[in-house]
């Protein structure tokens, strides 16, 4: 089986494939230029994997959370991408992808999301895949959902931007953090690929965000300080 993978939710691009089990990504630092670098990045790879469209069984993208508009870049690559091949299509959580490129069984996630917020969710790694302990959302660092016990690490953008809070918030059950971790396409390839295995890919008119706030910048008056 193979399976093509895509993210474009932080300021980096990257893109993967998964067969059979094994995995080859790349991943670039685009800035604001994913939508000039996303098909360029899929061509090359399948052309070094030696693997056409018409060989690719379905296509998992990283639905957010994440940057609006490089979420809806994801969404419609893969939308075209998929209506043009009739191939199905799975959205990938971009905090449990975190979670599965952490190497450990407790993980917190959290990406930055401006504002002074984060995009948070947790998840405990299970024989089969992931649990969610917490599921996604938006909230203030300092009143991100509890959880129980310890052992937890996290990983994500939000631990650089709010690590202290967090930190704060959690205290001895966080063993640790990485604040640099990005969601990336070989976690999304192979949390797709198993919900592929399990018959759960969809139309590719089902590629659709996961946004966790509809309001994306503060008005004047909120920024003005209080």
């Amino acid at each position: 089986m193979n399976i093509l993978a895509l993210d474009t939710s932080t300021e980096y691009c990257s893109v993967a494939l998964w067969q059979d089990g094994a995995v080859i990504e790349r991943c670039e630092l685009a800035g604001q230029r994913h939508s000039e670098m996303l098909i360029a990045m899929l061509d090359g790879l399948l052309e070094d994997a030696g693997v056409k469209i018409k060989q690719v069984d379905g296509i998992a993208f990283g639905k957010g959370p994440g940057s609006f508009t490089g979420v809806r870049i994801a969404c419609g690559v893969t939308q075209g991408l998929a209506l043009g091949a009739n191939l199905p299509v799975v959205g990938v959580c971009t905090l449990e992808a975190l979670a599965e490129a952490a190497g450990k069984s407790r993980v917190v996630a959290a990406l930055d999301a401006r504002m002074g917020e984060v995009y948070h969710a947790a998840y405990q790694r299970h024989d089969d895949g992931w649990a969610v302990v917490s599921g996604p959302c938006l909230c203030k660092p300092d009143a991100a959902p509890s959880l129980s016990g310890e052992n937890w690490f996290g990983k994500g953008s939000g631990f650089a931007a709010h690590g202290a809070a967090l930190r704060a918030r959690y205290g001895t059950q966080l063993q640790g953090a990485d604040g640099a971790a990005i969601p990336q396409a070989a976690a999304i390839a192979r949390l797709g690929a198993a919900q592929f295995i399990k018959g759960h890919g969809a139309d590719a008119a089902q590629a659709l965000p996961l946004y966790l706030r509809d309001k994306v910048a503060l008005k004047t008056f909120e920024r003005a300080p209080h």
